[in-house]
This record gives C-alpha cells, structure tokens and sequence, in this order.
C-alpha cells in the first residue's frame, strides 16, 4: 500500500461571504495521479494555490508525506524547504520564466538554492535529458523556445528541487493538441521513473481521462463526485458531472440543452 503524498482535509477558504473553497478533503497517493476537476469558478485553482502555499485557508490542512505543511514562517529556510514539498507548473509557462536567462541559468540558480555544494553540471544534463531538451537548449532564452520547449522548462525546474507533488494548473491547456500529448507522454513518463505524485487541475476531461488515477469534480466550492477517474467519466453519479461530458462538443451535440440543463442545477 503506498504511502500518501498528499492529503487536503477539511479546507475552507472564503473571500468575504463567497465560500471558494467549502469543506474540500482528497488523497493523493505517492506516485499517483489526481485530477481536479470544474468550471471556472468551481474553486479548484484555490484549492491548488492553498495546497501549494499561495493562498491560506481559513481551516482544514494539508499535510505532505504525512506532515501537516506549514503556511510560513522559518525565513528564508523555511521556504524553501515547503517548496521542496510541493511545486506547480503553470498554464503559461513564458510568465514564469525571466526573459533574459537562459534555459541553463534558470535550472543552475533553482539548484544553487535548494542544493548547494552538489555537482550542477551533472544535474543540469540529467534534468535536460529528462524533459527531453537535450543539451542542445540549454543556452536558449524563452522567447526562443516553442510554447511546448518553454513547458518542458518549467518541469524540468519544478523537478530540479525533487518535489513529492507536482501541482499542473491547466499545464497543457495553451498548447497545440499534438504538443499537449507530447507533454502528457513525457509527464506520465516521468511519473514512472519518480514516483512523483501529480495533482491536475483542468476543465478538460480528455486531459483527466488520460493522464489521472482519481478524479474529484467541484461545483461551487465544494466536492460534488469522487472516485477512481474510469469510473466516474463512465458512470458518473452527480447531474453536474454529467453536464460536464455532455458539454463536450461531439456529433449531435445540442449547446442549447446543455446550456438549459446548468441552468436548472
């Protein structure tokens, strides 16, 4: 039975008297896959900014490798031993670079802070490797990388502090269809090779059917549907998760029912 890498119990987070985040608890198992689910102003990127640390509940916890993670504090030591625990990979991974460093640079001072006195040369290559850019990149700023090669940069920056969870709000949802599934190979890749536990945040249930072990879906703030994600995208047991599939343009498919149907949830 593995270990958890990630547990969220109990949190609330409120802005004024709008609950964003009402009563969310999950499971993410070490070297699993967990996704979040919901439209946009379900709650689930606040309940990733909680579990990564950009946001504070107002109550619950979340414990990493079964330590209750702190919410700050310790200076300069204490944060960057909470971003060991916990990284995220952001929809637009040019926001998140510096423009002016190179691929190189942006891994060597990621290391220099977490891992001082280690050989970079050698971590820096297998980090290259890894995300599949090759050395060959690594002296490229971000403006001359594909959107896809700017994405394998912020995971290979993400990896580089050996995190037990990797947060992905929306990671592939800017990307070309044929270069998310590159993303996608290469992250379920790296998950095998890791054990990297993975916590996805996304409205696309194409992303979540493929890459995901369990699925929680959120409405309002709240967990409305949990379960393992074959289950749930198959047999899904709440109105609004079905309105989620339905609203997935196929043939035949009818916006004004489905826009009929969120409006009588």
């Amino acid at each position: 039975m593995p270990d958890n890498a990630l547990e969220a119990v109990g949190l609330h987070r409120a802005f004024g008297s709008v609950p964003a985040v009402d009563d969310v608890s999950f499971v993410l198992p070490e070297g699993g896959s967990l996704g979040i689910v919901g439209e946009s102003g379900s709650g689930k990127t606040t309940t990733a900014r909680i579990v990564v640390g950009l946001e504070r509940a107002d109550a619950g916890e979340v414990r990493v490798r079964g330590r209750a993670r702190a919410t700050g504090g310790g200076g300069r030591a204490g944060r960057l031993a909470r971003a060991r625990e916990v990284q995220m990979v952001f929809q637009d991974p040019y926001l998140s670079l510096d423009p002016r460093t190179s691929v190189e640079q942006v891994l060597r001072e990621t290391l220099r802070l977490h891992f001082p006195g280690t050989d970079h040369d050698r971590r820096v290559r297998e980090l290259l490797d890894q995300v599949g850019l090759g050395t060959r990149a690594a002296d490229a700023r971000p403006r001359q990388l594909s959107g896809g090669q700017r994405q394998r940069v912020a995971i290979a920056r993400a990896l580089a502090v050996e995190p037990a969870v990797l947060v992905l709000d929306e990671a592939v949802a800017a990307l070309d269809v044929s270069v998310q599934a590159q993303i996608l190979n290469l992250l379920a890749d790296i998950r095998e090779q890791t054990r990297i536990g993975y916590l996805f945040i996304t409205h696309d249930l194409g992303v979540v059917r493929r890459v995901t072990d369990d699925v929680i879906v959120m409405r309002r703030g709240r967990v409305v549907e949990a379960g393992r994600t074959s289950e749930v995208l198959a047999a899904p047991g709440h109105p609004y998760t079905r309105l989620l599939l339905e609203s997935v343009p196929r043939p035949g498919w009818d916006p004004a029912a489905i826009a009929a149907a969120r409006r009588a949830l």
